[in-house]
This record gives C-alpha cells, sequence and structure tokens, in this order.
C-alpha cells in the first residue's frame, strides 16, 4: 500500500515545482541579441555616406554627368580634366564625347558639342543662328546696364582677360553679359591663355568708334576715377 500511497504522489508533485527556476535562465540569451544589432547599425550608416558619389559604370550615367559639367565650363575642357572630375577613366571620357556629340548631331538638337582648342564644349548650332542673334541684338541700341558697361570696363583696361579673371573681378557670374558684349560687337575673342586654357578677350575697333578713340591706349587712366587706388592692377 505505501508503493501506490501519498508519499509516491508527494514525490511527484515536488518534481514540477522545479521546473519554473530552470526555464527562466534561457532569458539572459534573448536580452544580448539587440546588443549585437546595435552594434551592426553603426556600419551601415559609414557605408552609406561613402558611397554618395552616383554610379557612372553605365554609359547613360556617365553620359549625364559629362553634360552636367560641360554646361558650366567657361573655356573648352580637355579630356583629362573631365576624367579627373568624375574619377573615370580619359579612354571612357573620349568615347562618352564622341557618343554625344554624334548623338546631338544624328538628333538634329539646337546644342552642338565641338572639340576646340584641344578641350570640348557647347556651342549652338549654326543653323539655329538667326534665332540666337534675334534674341540677343533685340533692343542693339538701348543703353548697356551697369553689368555690362562694369564688364566691358575690365575688359577693356585688363585686355587680353580670361571669363574667369572678369568673374572674380565682379564677384559674379559673366557668362550672359559676356555674350551680350559679344552678339553687340564691342568685344571678340584673341585666343587662349597658355597657362589656363581659358578664352581670352579684348574689345574691338567697334568699341573704340563707339567711344570716339582711335586707339585703347586714349582710354582714360582709372586712377583719378577711383579713390586710393594708384594703377588698374589693385582693382584687378
Amino acid at each position: 500500500m505505501t508503493e501506490n500511497g501519498t508519499p509516491v504522489a508527494d514525490e511527484q508533485i515536488a518534481e514540477p515545482e522545479v521546473a519554473p527556476v530552470i526555464a527562466a535562465e534561457p532569458e539572459p540569451e534573448v536580452a544580448d541579441a539587440p546588443v549585437a544589432a546595435e552594434v551592426d547599425a553603426p556600419e551601415d550608416e559609414e557605408e552609406a555616406v561613402v558611397g554618395g558619389l552616383p554610379d557612372l559604370s553605365e554609359d547613360g550615367a556617365l553620359d549625364a554627368a559629362l553634360e552636367s559639367v560641360l554646361l558650366v565650363v567657361d573655356a573648352p575642357a580637355p579630356e583629362e580634366v573631365l576624367a579627373d572630375a568624375l574619377d573615370v577613366s580619359v579612354a571612357r571620357v573620349t568615347v562618352a564625347l564622341g557618343r554625344l556629340a554624334a548623338g546631338y548631331t544624328e538628333s538634329g538638337r539646337g546644342i552642338d558639342l565641338r572639340r576646340v582648342s584641344d578641350g570640348w564644349r557647347f556651342y549652338t548650332r549654326d543653323v539655329h543662328a538667326p534665332f540666337v542673334e534675334r534674341l540677343l541684338l533685340n533692343g542693339q541700341r538701348a543703353k548697356l546696364t551697369r553689368a555690362a558697361l562694369e564688364t566691358l570696363a575690365v575688359i577693356a583696361y585688363r585686355q587680353p582677360v580670361t571669363r574667369a579673371r572678369v568673374a572674380a573681378v565682379r564677384g559674379v557670374n559673366v557668362d550672359g553679359v559676356i555674350r551680350s558684349l559679344l552678339a553687340r560687337g564691342l568685344i571678340e575673342e584673341t585666343g587662349a591663355d597658355p597657362d589656363t586654357n581659358g578664352l581670352l578677350y579684348r574689345t574691338t575697333e567697334l568699341f573704340l568708334e563707339r567711344l570716339g578713340l582711335s586707339s585703347v591706349k586714349e582710354l582714360p587712366p582709372l586712377a583719378p576715377l577711383l579713390p586710393e587706388v594708384d594703377s588698374i592692377d589693385d582693382v584687378v
């Protein structure tokens, strides 16, 4: 009777009471998992920062990047300069430039990509010159704007001078003003700077005619017109 009695039952009941204590031991392992995830997160953030530049491995992406860069150059850009800016090989840039130039011509675009003075630059298509001239020459007899007068003065006293130098003196972009002065015939291109390869500009015979001068040497000294300035080099 004692084998089937209460003592045996008590032993069976006592054993399950210990089980909850053993089951609680795995809980620290669950708590450790988020710690590993938090350590890995900064590595992903660092990779995202490093990979900020666009991928130019595809030809289409390279063509688009070249177009963006060529839109802001103020002088024909050599293949080496473009390749360095985009961090790709010169060979790829050369092929891409040829592809772009051919594409503009074949599709009849108004933009022409040409290689001039050992560099590449965008130009307007010759066939559309009448429309460009109409836009630029409209109101040609009107007085020059203050910006145009300042730009023309820098060129007149510093010629021959690059567009970048004029922009540095005035502290603003002068692309539009330069185009306007070229269209009016008051300035003209005269070669390229040997150091920067930028186009040089000088005044024209029409400029002298409009001012009633026979030579740029007859331009009045600049110093008397500005306070505390001894020479043109002090301001340009």
